[in-house]
């Protein structure tokens, strides 16, 4: 339920930009967000042996209330010029480019399983369970550093020739992957699906709320993330279920296949 937040979020970020600094906003939005987990994960691993799971649970709802303080005082959004009431959004609102991109991003996600088959796969390479941290961090850091320059990129060549990136990122990470590489390679692997984040989310929004009527802009953000994040589930389960009776090769194979067909369908959208 927590993640009721995205939708009116992205949208009020979306409305306060222009077309010149959309893509900057949304990555600098993403930046932020990764980098609170790049100090989360620090704080973890620095405390936990101190403080234990509890501790830790409680201490992490400070910051929540804090940003529900910033929200409720110190966020202000522009009132709109006119109040009308809302009556729904339907199919015939949408445009052709906009459901092209819904489709293509859907076949996405049904090959973009959860990274812990990631850190699964470099447990496999004989790495201490207390490392895997690391490679979160590693991958988390990545993303954070690499969102804002993606998102500024997307302002200055157009949001399709990163996205068409961020997909390449990720196609090479699983050919890596399935190339049966040594110890070393994991560390690269973990960059390259942070520098794939760090290129798709920021700029992913910024062409839905671009592609989107907008006077529908919020609901069509809530749309899109509601059914990407249906995608998620069948993603990561059919993904285990892969691993198990296939390997762990076969989850890498279907979601390239994925990748390079929605790539191709990225083509057809016009923006």
């Amino acid at each position: 339920m927590g993640k009721m937040r995205g939708a009116p979020r992205d949208a009020l970020v979306a409305d306060i930009s222009t077309d010149e600094d959309r893509g900057r906003h949304f990555g600098l939005l993403r930046t932020m967000d990764n980098l609170g987990a790049v100090f989360g994960i620090i704080i973890c691993i620095a405390f936990f042996q101190l403080l234990g799971y509890r501790l830790l649970f409680a201490l992490a709802a400070i910051p929540s209330v804090i940003s529900a303080l910033l929200v409720f005082f110190l966020i202000k959004e522009r009132k709109a010029e006119k109040i009308k009431i809302y009556k729904g959004i339907t199919f015939k609102d949408l445009d052709r480019n906009f459901l092209l991109f819904l489709v293509l991003s859907s076949f996405y996600a049904l090959g973009a399983f959860s990274y812990s088959f990631l850190l699964v796969y470099a447990s496999k390479f004989g790495f201490k369970l207390g490392f895997v941290p690391v490679f979160y961090l590693i991958f988390t850091a990545s993303a954070s550093l690499s969102s804002y320059p993606f998102g500024r990129l997307s302002d200055k060549i157009g949001r399709k020739p990163v996205l068409f990136l961020s997909y390449f990122f990720w196609i090479a990470a699983c050919l890596v992957i399935i190339s049966h590489p040594n110890r070393l390679f994991i560390f690269f692997i973990f960059v390259l699906y942070g520098l794939h984040k760090g290129a798709l989310e920021p700029v992913q929004k910024t062409f839905v709320s671009e592609l989107a009527p907008l006077e529908f802009r919020a609901s069509c953000l809530g749309g899109f993330q509601m059914v990407t994040g249906l995608c998620a589930l069948p993603a990561s389960l059919f993904a285990g279920v892969l691993w198990d009776t296939l390997g762990m090769f076969s989850p890498f194979y279907f979601s390239l296949f994925l990748t390079v067909a929605s790539s191709i369908m990225l083509i057809f959208v016009k923006k």
